[in-house]
């Protein structure tokens, strides 16, 4: 694709992006940021883009607009601290929610509070672990499993 074809196709999709956005996320200037993010993106990709780009736009604008959403969410720290007298019932469960996570093999669990605790995303936890984002999505899959597993014969 040329520079001026790059051009004329992001002026022609950027409102459309820039609504799906607004739609999302319901702020303009987070949405302005991400279709940015979005253009500068495709940008860089234009010497392998064929058109149409808005199909594969509006999936960037989506997926990056979900991303922002997840990173927003504050982490909570699990510690039974956190919960007042009352709420024993659930400081139990959360205590023998951390005792299945930390029995879990030093991989899957280290995946696993990446993934959750720390809001990473598989591509990210990949780079960090050295390995692919396929296993690192069958590794979260088969902790999460294991948790459930071990979660309910905890729960008998």
């Amino acid at each position: 694709m040329t520079t001026e074809t790059f051009k004329q196709e992001a002026q022609r999709i950027r409102p459309a992006l820039v609504r799906q956005a607004f739609g999302i996320l319901h702020d303009s200037d987070e949405a302005e940021d991400v279709v940015q993010d979005v253009l500068l993106r495709l940008w860089q990709m234009r010497d392998q883009l064929q058109m149409p780009v808005e199909p594969l736009a509006k999936v960037l604008t989506r997926n990056r607009c979900i991303d922002l959403i997840r990173r927003k969410k504050p982490a909570a720290e699990l510690t039974t601290a956190v919960f007042q007298e009352e709420d024993q019932p659930q400081r139990e469960r959360i205590e023998r929610m951390m005792k299945v996570i930390e029995a879990l093999p030093d991989l899957q669990q280290t995946i696993l509070r990446l993934r959750h605790m720390e809001g990473m995303d598989s591509k990210e936890i990949a780079e960090l672990t050295g390995s692919t984002e396929v296993a690192v999505r069958k590794a979260l899959s088969r902790a999460r499993q294991a948790v459930r597993d071990k979660f309910k014969g905890y729960e008998k």
